[in-house]
């Protein structure tokens, strides 16, 4: 094999490797649009663990490590934090995608407390503890609490550690 030869089997194959590492990382890469919250169809939205957010503690944050709140007037899996009222605008919900059917359980959070909801046209929420959860647009990033304590939308906004209850308490930086 000559020199020219040579080159133009080293230049298919490396074109090869890169078109395979290319498709490879496009099918991991998902689909759907992003969103503060994980966005929809990503699992990351719907995927939950435990994380150690400064001024809460351990609490749950979803995929993309977002802090997930939920609203004090809906212990119990009440929905009211709707499109209709605006609510999901600020406070994004977790629905789950079509054709999936739960929520997934990740490190620290106790399966058993993972549950759905759902609203009356039929959509699937996400649950812990009986608490619909929700990500807030005001934190821009991972493992930040600007929703923490507020008052809004019928209810207060809190953080839920893993037993499943609202993290009452803070020990600073939540709010606007």
């Amino acid at each position: 094999m000559n020199k020219q030869q040579r080159h133009t089997v080293l230049t298919r194959t490396g074109f090869t490797l890169l078109s395979g590492a290319g498709l490879l990382l496009a099918a991991c890469g998902g689909s759907g649009t992003s969103s503060p919250g994980g966005g929809s169809g990503s699992a990351a939205a719907y995927t939950f663990s435990t994380a150690n957010v400064p001024g809460l503690g351990t609490v749950l944050v979803n995929g993309d490590n977002h802090t997930i709140y939920t609203l004090s007037s809906e212990a119990g899996g009440k929905l009211t934090c709707t499109d209709a009222n605006g609510c999901t605008k600020v406070w994004p919900d977790t629905e789950l995608p079509s054709g999936v059917a739960a929520p997934v359980a990740a490190n620290g959070v106790q399966s058993s407390l993972l549950g759905t909801v759902k609203s009356a046209d039929g959509s699937l929420y996400s649950t812990y503890g009986g608490y619909p959860l929700y990500t807030y647009s005001g934190d821009s990033g991972p493992m930040q609490n600007h929703g923490q304590s507020i008052t809004s939308f019928g209810g207060t906004w809190y953080a839920i550690d893993a037993s499943g209850k609202p993290v009452t308490t803070s020990t600073g930086g939540g709010g606007y």
